[in-house]
């Protein structure tokens, strides 16, 4: 199996990238009749709906887009037939099948405005977050994937035995296809049971990064170790909001669940990059139940948020910061 590195990127520069798409051509060129009968067999079965996945037995070439950890990694689950290419950058129509987002916010925006009409239902998106209806696109495709670099039976936890890595939409079962290639298991989701794992997760990165921010913690472990308490606070906090928000209802046993997470990566840094996308959307309900003239629902998270917000020195929430759309946050 190919492993890849946290520290080793793939280099998406226009040199790399051009050097990518000739390659693709080219073996694109050889394999035509072969790949066209394959895009054929799973286009037909998967243009009825966005949320129905493609069901396939090999790895359908995929674009991706970014240079970052993960955009490497699905390179690596690939055949060799992948496009790379970077944001901004004209999205091709072929190859005919996924196209993997692995770039911040305002990348994945960038996308959205760059891309053909006819591919809209192809992204999928690998950010961690609730995306909103400012992307224009009804019912996207996501991906689940905190994955390490490593061995694959890494990617469980000590609290759940069931696969970690997990994906929805059209082209979910052609993605647990690649990552099973590699021995990392993915499960293909329905709506609801995708959004119950993602939230949790969303959750474990918003408590942990919230709380150790706030006191100067520098890995996940060390959160959990010193500021259990702290964190279970905003986890009940959040995760009422969410299910409120949301209208689904968690099963018994999210702390631990989103404690066992920490565990799995006791030595992921904490720091504050992407902290306004991921916060955003809590925030977002917060602003819109104060606005109507109910309470918080989540008092104590906007409390730490805009206290981190004024420690940062930042003087407003970045309008670009969450897929959402809301009230600037102004320091008081």
């Amino acid at each position: 199996m190919l492993t890849v590195r946290p520290s080793i990127g793939v280099s998406c520069c226009s040199n790399t990238s051009t050097r990518t798409r000739s390659l693709w051509s080219s073996r694109f060129s050889l394999k035509t009749t072969t790949m066209c009968m394959s895009m054929s067999i799973t286009s037909s079965s998967s243009s009825s709906s966005s949320s129905s996945p493609t069901k396939t037995n090999t790895i359908v070439p995929a674009i991706i887009i970014g240079d970052d950890r993960v955009a490497g990694i699905l390179q690596s689950m690939g055949d060799g037939n992948d496009l790379m290419i970077m944001p901004g950058e004209a999205i091709p129509t072929y190859p005919p099948g996924p196209i993997f987002v692995c770039c911040t916010v305002p990348g994945a925006k960038k996308v959205i405005k760059a891309i053909p009409l006819s591919r809209l239902k192809d992204l999928v998106f690998f950010q961690i977050g609730m995306i909103g209806t400012s992307l224009t696109i009804e019912d996207p495709g996501q991906v689940l994937f905190m994955g390490k670099s490593g061995k694959p039976d890494d990617q469980t936890t000590d609290i759940n035995p069931d696969e970690f890595n997990a994906a929805y939409g059209k082209w979910a079962s052609a993605i647990a296809t690649r990552f099973e290639s590699q021995g990392r298991p993915c499960k293909v989701l329905e709506k609801e049971a995708f959004q119950k794992q993602l939230l949790e997760s969303l959750i474990f990165i918003c408590a942990f990064t919230l709380v150790g921010l706030l006191n100067q913690c520098a890995t996940v472990g060390a959160v959990e170790k010193e500021y259990r308490s702290e964190v279970a606070k905003l986890i009940s906090e959040l995760a009422s909001a969410a299910a409120a928000e949301k209208g689904i209802v968690f099963e018994q046993g999210m702390e631990e669940r989103v404690f066992a997470y920490s565990r799995v990566y006791p030595d992921m840094s904490i720091r504050s990059r992407y902290f306004e996308w991921r916060h955003g959307w809590f925030y977002f309900i917060s602003k819109k139940a104060v606005a109507k003239g109910k309470p918080d629902p989540c008092p104590l998270h906007t409390e730490w948020l805009e206290k981190q917000f004024r420690k940062l020195k930042r003087l407003k929430m970045p309008e670009n910061c969450t897929f959402y759309n809301y009230d600037s946050f102004q320091r008081k």
